[in-house]
């Protein structure tokens, strides 16, 4: 675990690097792309925007990543062009909670249901829900935002069932209050659905043949000449060595969540962190964009750091390999 902290610790810097590098190499400036917004500004205050966003007399590219570094450890990520005066991480903080909420709790119910499932049609192969395979992978290869154009069309032009658009009903309080929360699940209902339809089935499909190859392993076989209970096989056996794979990719999953579902947000005008990358491309945000990598960056490399640890917890070969 030091060693993987420390190769953590390394992606890190290159991620933080590479996110200070990247508008250097891009033509323009956060102020040149303001003007092309506001062609009405005056040259003082042309000059103010560049004292705001510090560019001018910066000194060596030296000097500047070390003033970078020293911004981000005080967590000031710059200002967003787009919502000036708006911090970006203002920006980033009411967009986050969005999709967390929804793209986090929609990934882990996939991530359940597509495992249970899985679990159930290796173990029974050629049972009703092995069977049931074909149907979840034609819905996993449909495009998602093709099924979110037909949800929005049925369930909320035709059947008036759900909200087709947007976070929640327009003037009601944001916070922690019953009517927000109840507001923000009805309108979050239909584009968690879509991302569990599409993507149940890539968890299920790697279970199943994961779990298809464990239960002929001879510990499985052993476990069930004592006699043991067939959920007990089922689950402590084979479904517990067959899952391991399934952590790596959730790990990956989760660590994407902060980076939305971008297509789906914009299907549903989403206020989440997807659905404001492509407001930020659009209006050549450079600050927000960077924000976000770097948010993205960071969820990923904890994610998988996460991952590391279960599995030590999970599997004790991975404790007699290092203890070795």
């Amino acid at each position: 675990m030091v060693r993987r902290l420390g190769f953590y610790a390394v992606a890190a810097w290159v991620a933080l690097t590479i996110n200070f590098l990247i508008p250097h190499v891009l033509p323009g400036t956060p102020v040149e792309a303001m003007l092309a917004q506001h062609p009405q500004l005056t040259a003082s205050a042309v000059k103010a925007l560049d004292l705001q966003f510090g560019i001018g007399h910066q000194g060596s590219l030296l000097h500047q990543y070390g003033v970078y570094l020293n911004h981000l450890i005080h967590g000031n990520l710059g200002v967003s062009t787009a919502a000036y005066p708006a911090s970006v991480t203002s920006v980033l903080g009411n967009t986050i909670p969005w999709t967390v909420a929804l793209v986090g709790a929609a990934t882990i119910i996939s991530f359940v249901l597509g495992t249970l499932l899985g679990i159930l049609a290796g173990w029974r192969r050629g049972g009703r829900f092995d069977q049931l395979l074909p149907a979840f992978t034609f819905l996993q290869a449909t495009p998602y935002f093709f099924l979110a154009l037909i949800a929005i069309q049925l369930f909320s032009n035709d059947w008036h069932i759900f909200p087709g658009y947007g976070g929640a009903t327009l003037g009601v309080q944001v916070g922690f209050n019953a009517a927000f929360i109840g507001s923000a699940i009805h309108h979050g209902i239909l584009p968690a659905l879509t991302i569990i339809v599409t993507s149940m089935a890539g968890w299920m499909l790697q279970m199943r043949n994961v779990m298809i190859t464990t239960i002929g392993e001879d510990y499985v076989l052993a476990a069930e000449a004592k006699g043991l209970s067939t959920r007990r096989v089922m689950f402590t056996y084979a479904a517990r060595n067959a899952i391991l794979p399934n952590i790596a990719g959730f790990a990956l999953a989760i660590g994407f969540v902060i980076a939305g579902a971008l297509v789906m947000e914009i299907v549903f005008s989403y206020p989440g962190v997807g659905y404001q990358l492509y407001n930020a491309v659009t209006q050549d945000d450079f600050p927000v964009m960077q924000g976000i990598f770097l948010a993205i960056s960071a969820a990923v490399l904890l994610a998988c750091l996460l991952a590391d640890i279960v599995y030590v917890i999970a599997d004790p070969r991975t404790r007699r390999r290092a203890a070795f």
